[in-house]
């Protein structure tokens, strides 16, 4: 078993990571040319000297580095000449660091690299939602080294994850810690919003409303099932995975503080954890202030892609500013306003295996409803409070307010 771990280019994160199967650290600079998966604001600024030698710091541990070029859209720029000029000094400044492998999700740019630069391994990223047989064998004929399973889609469903295992020879790797919800609607749009955020020289300049997480976190609140019907996989249910063939996983969250990151590790190399499974899941609020060059979301990062003049009214960013806050994005929650047992969710899987989720009603399965009355506890005056500010930031975006626009009503 081996382990692809997020970096937060942190000086203290390879110490400690010593001694636990990890076969490579997966990050980017928070913007350049192409884009990848999230925004520049959710990660740490980092210069490029500063990325080249935590790089070679993880090759003299025997660490590979995986180099995310994987956005779900470059606008259209890798069919352009500038595009094509930005792409290839991009990829020869990443390998020039000692990059081993990157990992794209559009299917133009894999053969490009490995014509162009064949020494790096090229990974196929979640964002090109592979999630069946045909899928995982054209990603396979193109030439890639390795393919990251759509998780919100296969990760439980066990006869699809067979039958790809069994179809294709690469590598195939799950992510393990993810908390989207399963077969989730709003991938698409947030794949493609979380892109643009980092991609320089988009019109956006990073700013981004992360609209589609404010949804999925509103709908766990107001129905906490859907903690349960995410597509985690829990440490302890790892072998069910192995027993498939599947050696290589992936676990979030770049944005995260060291010690986090640590715990995560070595949840899934000791196969057990005890506590609160959101400290292993969840990308944000962690219950603790952002530490130097932590996860949250400072003051000072806030103001600079959020305060910009015809962005959004000011009157309305203050509002999303309490939502975060209260959410745990600036200042950090010091307590559990929602804990999932992780204990009792011993059994909870093999339960699952006799559900077929893509055709259920799961308002009339009801068998996550029934496990998460057993293992989630949520505190309600926090869940009324939490779902009204979301109500409220929701109405400012659907009425134009947000932006100083007056409802239209009627035709």
């Amino acid at each position: 078993m081996k382990f692809s771990v997020a970096t937060n280019f942190q000086s203290d994160l390879l110490p400690a990571l010593e001694g636990y199967p990890v076969a490579e650290l997966f990050g980017k600079l928070p913007s350049d040319s192409v884009g990848g998966g999230r925004a520049s604001f959710m990660l740490t600024p980092l210069s490029k000297a500063r990325f080249r030698a935590h790089v070679q710091d993880a090759a003299r541990r025997g660490i590979g580095f995986n180099y995310l070029l994987n956005p779900a859209c470059m606008d259209n720029r890798e069919f352009i000449r500038k595009g094509q000029a930005e792409l290839e000094r991009l990829l020869g400044f990443v390998e020039e660091c000692g990059v081993t492998s990157v990992t794209v999700s559009l299917p133009f740019l894999l053969p490009i690299i490995k014509q162009r630069h064949p020494r790096l391994k090229v990974r196929v990223g979640v964002y090109a939602r592979v999630d069946c047989v045909a899928k995982a064998k054209f990603w396979e004929d193109l030439g890639a080294d390795c393919i990251t399973l759509e998780s919100i889609a296969v990760n439980r469903d066990f006869a699809m994850l067979r039958s790809i295992r069994q179809a294709v020879g690469l590598e195939l790797q799950l992510i393990a810690n993810s908390n989207c919800l399963i077969f989730c609607p709003l991938s698409g749009q947030h794949m493609v919003n979380l892109s643009h955020a980092s991609q320089q020289g988009h019109a956006s300049r990073g700013f981004m409303i992360d609209y589609c997480a404010l949804k999925c976190s509103a709908l766990k609140l107001a129905d906490p099932s859907h903690y349960l019907r995410s597509e985690f996989i829990r440490p302890e249910d790892l072998k069910a995975y192995t027993d498939l063939g599947f050696s290589s996983f992936k676990i979030l969250e770049r944005g995260a503080p060291t010690e986090v990151l640590a715990r995560r590790v070595r949840a899934y190399a000791e196969g057990r954890f005890d506590g609160n499974l959101l400290d292993l899941i969840q990308p944000y609020g962690y219950k603790t202030g952002s530490p130097k060059g932590g996860s949250l979301l400072d003051l000072r990062r806030f103001a600079k892609f959020f305060f910009r003049p015809l962005a959004v009214r000011q009157t309305g960013l203050l509002r999303l500013k309490r939502l975060a806050e209260k959410r745990g994005l600036v200042a950090g929650l010091t307590w559990d306003p929602v804990y999932i047992d992780n204990r009792l969710l011993d059994g909870f899987l093999e339960g699952m295996r006799e559900i077929d989720c893509r055709s259920s009603d799961c308002s009339r399965c009801g068998y996550c409803e029934r496990w998460t009355r057993e293992a989630v506890r949520v505190d309600e005056q926090y869940r009324q409070e939490l779902l009204q500010l979301y109500q409220d930031a929701f109405n400012d975006m659907y009425s134009g307010a947000l932006w100083g626009m007056a409802a239209r009503r009627g035709a």
